[in-house]
């Protein structure tokens, strides 16, 4: 099956994902979601045996390099990560003052509408195009994750994008706690 080919299949390998919210509406516009998806990466370190190797967070989407500690799942921390910060972001979107709350709010409810194990809104993509990396891809894809900002024109230099680990493997100190790829 095609579907297979993005599934994670060992559970303590390194993959490269990304999580994307749905319609790839511009949700990391606003600083309050971007800290709570930082803080969720964090949690999941220290508390769930995430490693992140790299990450960078877009507007839409979540770039990630990651494996899971001995004795972890990845699909499991994986499946914590996106519910808890969809339900915290969603709370966010609704209480707190966001000129695009109606519009968002209606898209989120419409494509949970069409799942029928999702009660209210769908927040994130189920699919998290899984990629099983090889030695000889890795490079790669760090190149490929810490260039997003700089072809987005949003910085001159990765490392000057404050939501990615291109400032640790510069010699910054960055928001995540990463495991560095040797």
């Amino acid at each position: 099956m095609s579907g297979d080919r993005y599934k994670i299949a060992d559970q303590n390998a390194l993959y490269f994902v990304t999580f994307t919210v749905v319609n790839w509406i511009d949700v990391f516009t606003r600083k309050a979601y971007k800290i709570e998806v930082v803080n969720s990466l964090n949690f999941c370190i220290q508390q769930k045996g995430l490693k992140v190797y790299a990450w960078c967070l877009m507007s839409k989407h979540l770039h990630l390099i990651i494996s899971a500690d001995e004795g972890f799942k990845l699909s499991d921390i994986i499946r914590d990560f996106k519910k808890f910060t969809a339900k915290r972001i969603l709370n966010m979107i609704e209480t707190e003052p966001e000129s695009r709350r109606e519009w968002m709010l209606q898209q989120f409810k419409f494509v949970g509408t069409i799942l029928q194990r999702i009660k209210n809104y769908k927040f994130w993509k189920d699919d998290n195009h899984a990629i099983e990396l090889t030695s000889k891809m890795i490079e790669g894809r760090l190149n490929y994750i810490h260039q997003n900002p700089v072809e987005a024109l949003i910085v001159d230099n990765a490392e000057d994008y404050v939501y990615s680990s291109a400032r640790d493997y510069c010699g910054r100190t960055g928001l995540v706690e990463i495991s560095f790829l040797s």
